[in-house]
C-alpha cells in the first residue's frame, strides 16, 4: 500500500516493511516484558490486532506489488562469466558452502582433541562431512542446471544469511546465552545476573522483525498483498520449531533444528497437496505431526535427555570413560608390582 499511494521506491517499502515489523515488536515486547502479561497471550492478541490492521489498511483488497520489489526479494542470481549449461554464480556458492562445511567439520574436530574432549572416530567425521557435502553439491547441480533465471533464489540467500547469522548470535553471544538462561530457569538466570525483562523484550522485538522480513519475502513470491496472507501459518512455525528439537518448556533448541524442522513442514505440505490430500485431512494430519513432536519431547524430558542422539553420545562417552578408568588402573604402580594371574 505504501509503494502504491504514496509512492515510496521499492528499498524504501522494504526498509518501512522492517521498521514497522521491529516497531510492532517493540509494542509487544512492553507488554511481555514490562507489563508482565504471558507471551502466549500477547502473540494471540497481536496475531488479531495486527491482521484486523492489514484488512483495515489495505481495505480488505489485494494489493500488487512492483517488479523491483519482487526481483529483489524473489529473484534469482544472473548469469555472468562464460556461457555453460550451469549458472555460473550458483556453481560458485555451492563450492563455498562444500568449502565451509570441511573447514568447520575438522575445525571443530581440531579443537575438541585440543581440548581432550569427547572425540568421534575419524571415520565419522569423514563420512559425516562426505554425506554433508555430496547434498549440497547435489542441490548445487539441481539449482545450476535450471532454466534461464530459476537459479539459486535471492530469498534462499536471504535464508543462509539469517541461518548464520543467529546460529552465531544464540550459540556464540553473550545474548544468545542470555536468552538460553531465560528460557531454561528464568529464576536461575535473574539470580545470576541475567537481566530478563530486558531479554524478553529483545526476544519479542527480533521476532516481530523478522516475522515483517517473511511477510515481505512471501508477498514478493506472492506478486500481490491479500487479506488472507499468514492465516494458519502459526500451527506450520510451532510444530516446525517442535520437530527440530526445541523444547516447550524453553531453553533447549537451535537455529538448524528449527530450519530442519521448517523444511520438514514444508516437504509435508507439498508432499500433501502433490498426493492430492484434501485440506481437512491435511489439517489432521499436521495436528496429529505437531502432538507427536510434543508427545516425544515431553517423554525424553521426562527421562532424562533431549534427544536420541544425545542418548548415543551420551552412551558413548560413558563407554569411553570406562575404558580410560580401565587404562588408568592398569598402568598404576599397583597394579604393575602384582603378578600377572593377581592383574587379571
Amino acid at each position: 500500500t505504501s509503494m502504491r499511494d504514496w509512492g515510496l521506491p521499492w528499498w524504501a517499502g522494504i526498509l518501512l516493511g522492517i521498521a514497522l515489523g521491529a516497531a510492532i515488536g517493540a509494542f509487544q515486547g512492553f507488554w511481555v516484558a514490562y507489563v508482565g502479561v504471558p507471551a502466549f497471550i500477547v502473540t494471540l492478541a497481536g496475531m488479531m490486532i495486527w491482521r484486523g490492521a492489514q484488512q483495515y489498511v489495505g481495505q480488505a483488497q489485494t494489493v500488487a506489488v512492483p517488479g523491483e520489489f519482487r526481483q529483489a526479494l524473489y529473484g534469482y542470481l544472473p548469469e555472468v562469466g562464460p556461457a555453460t549449461p550451469y549458472n555460473n554464480l550458483t556453481l560458485l556458492l555451492g563450492l563455498l558452502v562444500i568449502a565451509a562445511i570441511v573447514f568447520f567439520q575438522f575445525r571443530s574436530r581440531a579443537k575438541r582433541k585440543q581440548m581432550h574432549a569427547l572425540l568421534e572416530p575419524l571415520w565419522v567425521t569423514v563420512v559425516r562431512t562426505a554425506l554433508l557435502a555430496g547434498v549440497v553439491l547435489y542441490a548445487t547441480l539441481l539449482f545450476a542446471s535450471g532454466r534461464v533465471g530459476t537459479s539459486f533464489p535471492l530469498s534462499g540467500i536471504i535464508l543462509v544469511v539469517l541461518i548464520m547469522f543467529y546460529a552465531f548470535l544464540t550459540s556464540r553471544t553473550k545474548v544468545g546465552r542470555h536468552i538460553y538462561a531465560v528460557g531454561g530457569n528464568r529464576r536461575a538466570a535473574e539470580l545470576s545476573g541475567v537481566k530478563s525483562r530486558r531479554t524478553d523484550f529483545f526476544v519479542m522485538l527480533n521476532m516481530s522483525t523478522l516475522a515483517g522480513v517473511a511477510g515481505m519475502l512471501w508477498v514478493a513470491r506472492a506478486g500481490a498483498a491479500g487479506p488472507g496472507d499468514g492465516n494458519m501459518w502459526e500451527l506450520d512455525a510451532i510444530a516446525g520449531v517442535f520437530i527440530g528439537g526445541a523444547a516447550v518448556s524453553g531453553g533447549i533448541g537451535t537455529v538448524f533444528g528449527s530450519v530442519v524442522g521448517g523444511l520438514v513442514m514444508a516437504v509435508l505440505n507439498n508432499g500433501l497437496q502433490l498426493v492430492g490430500v484434501t485440506t481437512d485431512r491435511m489439517q489432521i494430519i499436521k495436528g496429529l505431526v505437531l502432538l507427536v513432536a510434543v508427545g516425544i519431547d515431553v517423554l525424553n524430558k521426562q527421562q532424562g535427555r533431549f534427544s536420541f542422539i544425545g542418548l548415543m553420545l551420551a552412551k558413548l562417552k560413558a563407554k569411553q570413560g570406562q575404558t580410560e578408568l580401565a587404562a588408568v588402573d592398569s598402568e598404576s604402580p599397583r597394579a604393575q608390582s602384582l603378578p600377572t594371574d593377581q592383574q587379571s
